[in-house]
C-alpha cells in the first residue's frame, strides 16, 4: 500500500517536509510523486529520506522523455521509483481514433525504452477512457491496451473513475489480469444521474472492495495507491482514514 501524495498537495506547497513528516507519522512507508513541488531529484530524494518515506512510483509526462530520454532517467533514477506513468493521454492524441493510435505507438515506444532502463510504464485512466470512438464499439482503454505490447504498458487503473465512466472495476482488474501492477485505490458516491457526486476516504463511498480485493489477488496487482483528488475537511483527515482501511485489508 501506498499514498498518491497529490492527495496532499495543497499542504505540501506550504510546507513539504511538515507534510511528509506527518504522512510517516499516520504510518505510511511508500508514496507515489505526484502534485509535488518543482524539485530537483536531489532534492526530492532527500526530503523523502528525511522523512523516512520512499516513492515507489511516480505521474510524469512522456514529452520530456522524448526530448531527452537519458536526462529523465537519471531524474528518476535519483528519485528511486520503478514504476511510472502519464496521467492521461497526450493532448494532441485524444481528438479521433487515429491520433489515439499514434498516442499508442508513442506509449509502446517509450515504455519499450524504460523497461530496458529498469522501469515500468504504466497508463493511468479517467472516465473517459471508458468511452468508444464513433463507428468503434471497443472502449478507449480498451483500443490502447490491444494496440500496445504488456511488456510495454500496463493499466495503472483508477478504481474509482472506472466506477464512475460506469464499468466494473473488478472486472477491469481481472480482465488485464498480469498487467496492472500498480492500481489507484479510490472511493466515490455518484449521483442519481451517474455523475460523480464525492470523493470518499476508502470504505466510505459505494465501490465493492471485497470484490475488488479478491480480483487484485487473482490478477496480481502489487501496489494498491491511495488517491482522493477531493473532500470534506482535512486532507489528513482522509488519508488517515483510508491508511486505516487498508492496513485492516491487508492483514
Amino acid at each position: 500500500m501506498a499514498l498518491q501524495l497529490y492527495t496532499l498537495r495543497d499542504p505540501a506547497k506550504k510546507d513539504l517536509a511538515d507534510t511528509l513528516k506527518k504522512v510517516r507519522e499516520m504510518g505510511w512507508e511508500y508514496v507515489q510523486w505526484s502534485g509535488m513541488p518543482d524539485l530537483p531529484a536531489e532534492t526530492i530524494r532527500e526530503v523523502l529520506d528525511n522523512a523516512g518515506l520512499k516513492a515507489i512510483a511516480a505521474h510524469v509526462g512522456i514529452e520530456p522523455f522524448e526530448k531527452d530520454f537519458d536526462a529523465n532517467v537519471k531524474f528518476w533514477k535519483t528519485v528511486g521509483v520503478k514504476d511510472l506513468a502519464p496521467g492521461g493521454m497526450m493532448n494532441d492524441c485524444k481528438s479521433t481514433l487515429r491520433n489515439w493510435l499514434k498516442g499508442a505507438h508513442r506509449l509502446d515506444d517509450l515504455g519499450a525504452k524504460l523497461r530496458a532502463a529498469g522501469f515500468r510504464l504504466s497508463y493511468h485512466n479517467h472516465a473517459f477512457e471508458f468511452e468508444r470512438f464513433p463507428g468503434d464499439g471497443r472502449r478507449k482503454l480498451d483500443i490502447l491496451m490491444e494496440a500496445t505490447k504488456p511488456a510495454n504498458l500496463c493499466a495503472e487503473l483508477d478504481l474509482a473513475w472506472a466506477y464512475v465512466a460506469g464499468v466494473d472495476p473488478a472486472v477491469y482488474i481481472r480482465k488485464y489480469k498480469g498487467r496492472c501492477p500498480v492500481v489507484h485505490a479510490k472511493d466515490v458516491v455518484k449521483m442519481n444521474d451517474g455523475r460523480m457526486q464525492q470523493f470518499r476516504p476508502l470504505g466510505q463511498g459505494e465501490l465493492n472492495w471485497p470484490e475488488i480485493f479478491a480480483a487484485g489477488d487473482e490478477a496480481g496487482i502489487e501496489w494498491y495507491i491511495y488517491e482522493q483528488d477531493s473532500g470534506e475537511g482535512s486532507p489528513f483527515d482522509y488519508v488517515h482514514a483510508s491508511y486505516e482501511f487498508l492496513v485492516k485489508q491487508m492483514k
